[in-house]
This record gives structure tokens, sequence and C-alpha cells, in this order.
């Protein structure tokens, strides 16, 4: 059976847990963001949210576990009703990944403090099994987040410096977009 997923099947709880908590933050990261700057749409849906079942998708999840690539349920965002039109789009867009990098960091801190003369005797491999998880995947999920292509954050990020006539063009491409990673 482990020959078939994408960790060892004695990581997949530190898996599992890692990405509920990383896609979970993400996605809250874009909703906070967002009615910080006056779209209320993620909220009004019920998806300003740190609830894990308002985020993951199952289908994401499973294939997160099963080929090592997945996603979560995007944030719904009304960027006509940001306020600073495209600074609160960039920053939404760019919320999710800096949350990861937060997270990574975080844990990076926690390990360190335990590891580290601080902390005493270091950590028990539970934890440091998690810890090790925890950031890889977040740290994998802040750089793969800021790739330029849709419907990724960093595509997003991009489509505010183009021009109008250039985004108009490269807008159609977005629905379909989802399809060419497989």
């Amino acid at each position: 059976m482990s020959n078939f997923l994408a960790y060892p099947l004695e990581m997949l709880p530190y898996v599992v847990v890692s990405i509920l908590i990383a896609f979970t933050i993400h996605e809250w990261a874009h909703a906070a963001t967002a009615l910080l700057f006056g779209d209320d749409t993620a909220k009004n849906e019920g998806r300003f949210s740190i609830n894990p079942l308002v985020h993951v998708d199952l289908i994401g999840l499973l294939m997160v576990v099963i080929v090592g690539f997945g996603w979560a349920k995007p944030t719904p965002v009304n960027r006509f009703k940001l306020k600073k039109r495209k600074l609160g789009s960039i920053l939404v867009s760019l919320a999710g990944p800096i949350s990861n990098l937060i997270l990574a960091f975080l844990a990076v801190g926690i390990f360190a403090y335990f590891i580290g003369g601080a902390g005493g005797d270091g950590l028990n491999t539970i934890w440091s099994n998690f810890l090790t998880i925890f950031i890889q995947l977040n740290l994998v999920l802040f750089i793969f987040n800021l790739i330029p292509f849709p419907p990724l954050d960093g595509y997003q990020v991009l489509v505010e410096f183009l021009p109008s006539r250039l985004r108009a063009k490269v807008q159609p491409v977005e629905q379909y977009a989802f399809f060419n990673f497989f």
C-alpha cells in the first residue's frame, strides 16, 4: 500500500495534520486580508474561519497523500469590493503564501528552541517528525503558490501589473489553467 503513496505510511499522520493546518491558515489569510480591504465575500460565505473543514477540499487532500500535490478550496474574493483595488488584490493574493512562510518560520523557531540549548533535552521523535514535515510542506506551499501561473497566487499578483489590454487577453485562459497541471 505505501508504494502507492507520496509519503511513507508512518509519515501520513504528520502530513495530513500539517496540510490541514497549512491549507486552513493559507485560505484564512486570504479571507482576513480581503476583509481588511473591504471585501466581505468570504465572511458572508462562511469562509472567514479557522475550521479546516471549511477550507479543505477532500479530493485535494487525498491527492496530497497519494501524489504529493493537492489543493484547498479557493477563498472567494470579489476584487471589485476591495478598497485600493490594485494594492488590495496584490496583498490578498500574497497573504496565503506569506502565511505559509510565517508558519514555517514559527516551526523552525520551535524546533530550534527544543533542539538548541534553551529547551533542554530536545524533542521526541513524534514532534521532530511533525515539525520537519510541517516546515517542508509550508516552504513548498510558499514557493509553489508564488509561481505566476493561473490559478496560483503568484499569477494574481502578476495580473495586477499587466496593462488592461493584455489582462483582457489572458483572462479567458484562467478558467482552464487548472487542467494544465494534469
